[in-house]
């Protein structure tokens, strides 16, 4: 028995800065290239970004009910889990511009450096001067502000300078606003390389032009200091019923704009008095939190750095491999009727969805192509390829999410020009988000019968992340599965009919059901003394009620092994709770993405992969599948890349109580398992195994 006292649940919030503390980690990481190491610092920043957006803020929400009963996150109240994200944010942030300025003063021995307004020669400043009237000044705009009217709302993916005007001699002062236009010129101005290359802030160039924009206002004196806001980023949708599900979202992603503050970070050198200003214009109320930054804010634009320097600054192309089952020169389709095939992004090329919707696109024989759609590249490949089946007059319908966080406006794009070439869009199920990553090719075969072709997928049909994300997407025609995601894509339409299901595991009305049959086999071969394990790669992990199966699957022996890249709600290696769990995390140049389970079965594994993690939200309110892989060859390959994963000792850290991210220590040579599964996915091209 373990003590009443042992914490068995980490808050998922918490947990999450533990994941953006690793990233960090990889700023500060020297075996990275400083330009590499500056974009994973704009990682941390973007992240932090969202996290206020959406986390903090419902749990802001969360604050705000005086009921008794509100919901704990692991053993804490909401109002405790905000005091400690608030101090651990502060903290964070202090390291942050602490890792900023050690990778800039990195950068002159790069024969790259930083300058501010103050810094510039003579012809710098002639540079610097034309390229803000050319280029920077259509786009500034100064807002004037005064004691008797609120600020207006600023928007939170922007910065602004805080403007201070006053004379020497005198206590007046006037304030105003200026938003940095980084969206439209770019956050980095480079400049005319004078033996090194040098570099400015957009908002430095404003600076040294402030005189020149405010030259009709009579002061002697003018500050100048960054500010940003971060809103909630809640969707609000009316119940007007006279209005379709398209309209509200239209509506509902421009009042986001304006949501409810949750962050407010400024230059800790701003005056007291503008601070206090802006404090008071904007109605900050105690739970708005108030953080102290340095000089810049929205280091999250280092994500687009450029590299101005030798290539050494950037991580060696990693270039995707051909599969080696599919040939440039003969049908997709054709391969997939013969024997699945497992694509592993991004090590494989993701133009294989590509060729295979353009193959269904022309082929005389698709009769109709379904999809369901979540997040899409800007420019897809995905969306032509569709576009032109619809035209090639296949039957195409695609479900696609309106409400995926943050892509809204580009999906709402996307639905209204599907809708303009003719493709049947269906927008899904009310109240569950449409979250599966499934492909469905309905083709006659010779004797006039439909065969169906399925592509079941753990990341998004989005070329330009497949370059960065770690993906699995199974294409298979094997009817056990096919037959199971046409009950899908029913269920989809017609959601008032729950399909019932054979071989997948589908959310949100069996995934978890299903999961905890699969535990409690493991628990009973472990009874019996046979073989019983379970390896399990996924995002998060942060359902309770799947945490405590995995310790009672524990406390029966079952050996567990976790690779959880971001949030991880289970406490590993507590004797009498959790000894027989392991759990790691790798962060590294690609994004961990792909989700595989594997449970031993008395010797018989099972495998599957899917799109859902193990998360309320994924099991309980949105539309997930998960399919079983029986391709022995590919169960192979899965194992072997589980392994590989499971023995990397430079990317590796631990998941514990103490969330020190520790880095795991494993004799032996180096194993930097990115780099291992890219050698590993080129023999295969290589031996065709």
């Amino acid at each position: 028995m373990i003590p009443q006292a042992q914490q068995r649940i980490i808050a998922r919030d918490i947990s999450w800065l533990a994941f953006n503390e690793r990233v960090l980690q990889e700023a500060l990481d020297e075996s990275n290239p400083l330009i590499e190491r500056l974009r994973f610092l704009g990682i941390y920043s973007s992240n932090m970004d969202e996290f206020f957006r959406v986390r903090y803020a419902s749990i802001k929400r969360l604050t705000q009910i005086t009921d008794k009963s509100q919901e704990r996150m692991g053993n804490l109240a909401p109002v405790e889990v905000l005091e400690q994200i608030s101090a651990k944010v502060i903290d964070m942030q202090a390291r942050a511009q602490e890792i900023n300025d050690l990778l800039l003063e990195k950068l002159p021995a790069e024969n790259i450096e930083f300058v501010t307004e103050k810094q510039l020669t003579d012809g710098q400043k002639n540079y610097v001067r034309k390229f803000f009237i050319d280029k920077v000044s259509p786009s500034v705009f100064t807002l004037m502000l005064n004691d008797q009217t609120k600020i207006p709302e600023l928007r939170d993916k922007s910065i602004y300078l805080a403007i201070r005007m006053y004379k020497k001699a005198s206590d007046e002062s006037k304030f105003a606003l200026i938003e940095v236009p980084a969206d439209l010129v770019g956050r980095f101005v480079v400049l005319p390389k004078y033996g090194k290359q040098y570099v400015m802030y957009l908002e430095d160039v404003i600076r040294y032009n402030l005189e020149y924009i405010l030259f009709v206002l009579d002061f002697d004196k003018i500050d100048a200091h960054t500010i940003k806001i971060t809103r909630d980023a809640e969707l609000d949708l009316d119940d007007d019923v006279s209005k379709s599900f398209l309209e509200k979202m239209t509506k509902s992603v421009k009042n986001r704009r304006v949501g409810d503050p949750v962050r407010f970070v400024y230059d800790k050198d701003i005056s007291s008095e503008m601070l206090r200003f802006i404090i008071q214009r904007m109605d900050l109320d105690s739970y708005d939190s108030l953080i102290p930054g340095g000089r810049y804010h929205n280091k999250k634009d280092y994500i687009k750095f450029p590299n101005i320097g030798e290539d050494h600054l950037e991580f060696d192309s990693l270039t995707p491999l051909n599969h080696p089952d599919l040939d440039m020169d003969r049908s997709i389709l054709d391969v997939i009727r013969q024997r699945d095939v497992m694509l592993f992004l991004p090590y494989h090329n993701f133009s294989y969805i590509i060729r295979l919707l353009r193959e269904a696109a022309i082929d005389p024989n698709v009769t109709a192509i379904q999809a369901t759609l979540y997040r899409l590249a800007d420019k897809s490949r995905v969306i032509s390829a569709l576009v032109n089946a619809a035209k090639n007059g296949k039957e195409v319908t695609v479900v696609i999410e309106l409400r995926a966080r943050f892509d809204e406006e580009a999906n709402i794009k996307w639905t209204e020009k599907l809708q303009t070439e003719g493709v049947q869009v269906i927008f899904g199920v009310p109240g569950l988000k449409v979250h599966s990553k499934l492909i469905l090719i309905s083709r006659k075969d010779e004797n006039g019968k439909i065969k169906n072709y399925a592509s079941i997928g753990t990341g998004n049909l989005n070329e330009s992340t497949a370059r960065f994300y770690t993906d699995y997407h199974l294409l298979s025609s094997d009817s056990r599965i096919t037959k199971d995601v046409v009950k899908v894509f029913k269920f989809l339409e017609k959601n008032y009919a729950v399909q019932k299901y054979k071989h997948l595991l589908v959310s949100p009305h069996y995934t978890r059901k299903e999961l905890i049959k699969l535990i409690d086999k493991e628990i009973e071969f472990a009874k019996r003394g046979s073989e019983a394990g379970i390896s399990l790669k996924l995002n998060s992990l942060s359902d309770v009620k799947l945490i405590e199966k995995l310790y009672e699957a524990n406390s029966y022996g079952v050996k567990i092994r976790l690779i959880i890249r971001g949030i991880c709600s289970l406490i590993p290696g507590v004797p009498g709770m959790s000894e027989n769990i392991e759990a790691v995390s790798i962060l590294d140049r690609f994004l961990e993405h792909s989700r595989l389970l594997i449970c031993e079965n008395g010797g018989d594994a099972k495998f599957f992969i899917g799109s859902a993690d193990w998360m309320p939200r994924n099991l309980d309110y949105r539309v997930e599948v998960t399919t079983p892989v029986y391709d022995p060859k590919i169960k192979r390959q899965l194992r072997e890349h589980f392994d590989i994963i499971w023995k990397d000792n430079v990317k590796s850290r631990w998941h514990n109580e103490a969330l020190n991210n520790e880095y795991r220590v494993i004799k032996g040579p180096k194993i930097r398992s990115q780099y291992a599964l890219y050698d590993y996915t080129k023999k295969q091209l290589k031996y065709g195994k």
